[in-house]
């Protein structure tokens, strides 16, 4: 009989990890595994983009309201998810600011979890393994009846501003931890040792066929494509990414005779910070704001150098999805850097912070036997990798964990 295999995440809204999430149903064996999926909102631009073979569980209205406006909460008539949440919000807040935190919101949202877990429901079905894709796990944890649990991690745990204490005590009931990089892993264990026997590093599935061929869409006009070197950065407005260091590079490049023009694609808390900033610089047609796009790859195919300028990351599925199409990257040395790029030869790893940025950008642009090389090394390096799902098939048959 086929095993019964239980897949969480949020919703499919516009980002890395529903991308990879993606990538992961289309490459998953349903001959051998029946698959649910659970996602808690059935909302977001990439719901289309589901693949078929998994069957969608039906939405439960409780868990969809974990990304919604306390208003929201009440006005739908779940008072005491509601009340948890403005406790939690509170709570969150003081503990926030005793630790000094800048990212408030990631405390209220694991006590957010905790809190409302009794007015939560349990799902009936039984399942072989169950996997919670997405950060807190608190519903595989305590909703989901599965012989084998499993939990995901695809950022830089020793950056994570959450309490630790209250996160250590839901990943006692996981019996594997899967990191999406050697250094997601290592970055992990630093914060929780006591967890090693039980990780595994599954890296991001890399659909190169589908990349290469959403990249053959239009991206219209938006790209000067002739007049400029046009770099590129996808990714979500955060505090974490970086876009505001990739701003303030942006104006220093330009003033030091670089004729650029930076794109972003992505959207997020930050943007009306990144706008004002953008406007005081006065980087308006030289920093462009592209906003939320379904298809990004047409805009990283037309642009020249790819940047990451992050804070902290796991493993940025964008970057992989750059290569991919042939460009040359360059990321800031974020924990997790050095699992993703080769310095030198698919791409360049400069020092974290505006000046970092400035100076790998120029070394690119400066050195042209550099950037052909790394577009050589790039094109002509198969990134597919749907041998990592091997792993996953070992944890699922017991052949790597008990």
């Amino acid at each position: 009989m086929k095993k019964k295999i239980l897949i969480s995440s949020f919703d499919m809204e516009v980002g890395g990890v529903e991308r990879s999430l993606i990538s992961l149903l289309e490459n998953f064996d349903y001959d051998k595994y029946d698959v649910d999926l659970m996602l808690y909102r059935h909302q977001g631009d990439f719901m289309t983009m589901l693949p078929n073979g998994h069957n969608l569980l039906k939405e439960i209205p409780e868990y969809s309201t974990f990304r919604k406006s306390i208003f929201e909460i009440i006005k739908n008539g779940h008072y005491r998810i509601a009340f948890s949440r403005i406790i939690a919000k509170y709570v969150g807040r003081v503990i926030s600011s005793c630790k000094r935190f800048e990212e408030l919101g990631l405390v209220s949202m694991q006590l957010g979890w905790k809190y409302a877990l009794p007015a939560l429901p349990s799902l009936k079905k039984e399942y072989d393994v169950a996997i919670s894709y997405l950060w807190p796990h608190y519903f595989v944890k305590e909703k989901v009846n599965a012989r084998k649990k499993i939990a995901w991690i695809h950022t830089d745990y020793s950056k994570l501003e959450i309490d630790n204490k209250i996160d250590s005590k839901m990943w006692e009931d996981f019996d594997l931890i899967v990191g999406v990089s050697e250094s997601c892993v290592s970055s992990f264990l630093k914060k929780y040792p006591q967890f090693k026997e039980r990780t595994l590093v599954i890296e991001n599935i890399s659909s190169t066929s589908f990349i290469k061929k959403m990249a053959e869409e239009s991206c219209g006009e938006l790209i000067d494509k002739d007049n400029c070197i046009n770099l590129i950065t996808v990714a979500r407005l955060s505090l974490a990414k970086g876009i505001d260091d990739a701003v303030k590079a942006c104006r220093k490049l330009i003033n030091q005779g670089y004729n650029i023009k930076w794109y972003v694609v992505g959207y997020g808390s930050e943007e009306k910070n990144l706008k004002e900033l953008i406007n005081n610089l006065n980087l308006k047609d030289k920093f462009i704001l592209l906003g939320k796009k379904i298809n990004p790859y047409p805009y990283v195919k037309a642009c020249d150098i790819y940047v990451q300028p992050s804070r902290y990351e796991g493993k940025a599925v964008t970057v992989t999805e750059a290569q991919i199409l042939g460009k040359p990257v360059v990321i800031t040395n974020y924990n997790t850097a050095k699992s993703q790029v080769k310095d030198g030869f698919d791409g360049i790893i400069t020092e974290m912070g505006v000046d970092g940025i400035v100076n790998g950008v120029k070394e690119l642009i400066n050195n042209k036997e550099l950037l052909e090389s790394l577009k050589y090394n790039t094109s002509n390096f198969n990134f597919a990798n749907n041998y990592e799902l091997e792993k996953l098939y070992g944890v699922i048959e017991n052949r790597y964990i008990s």
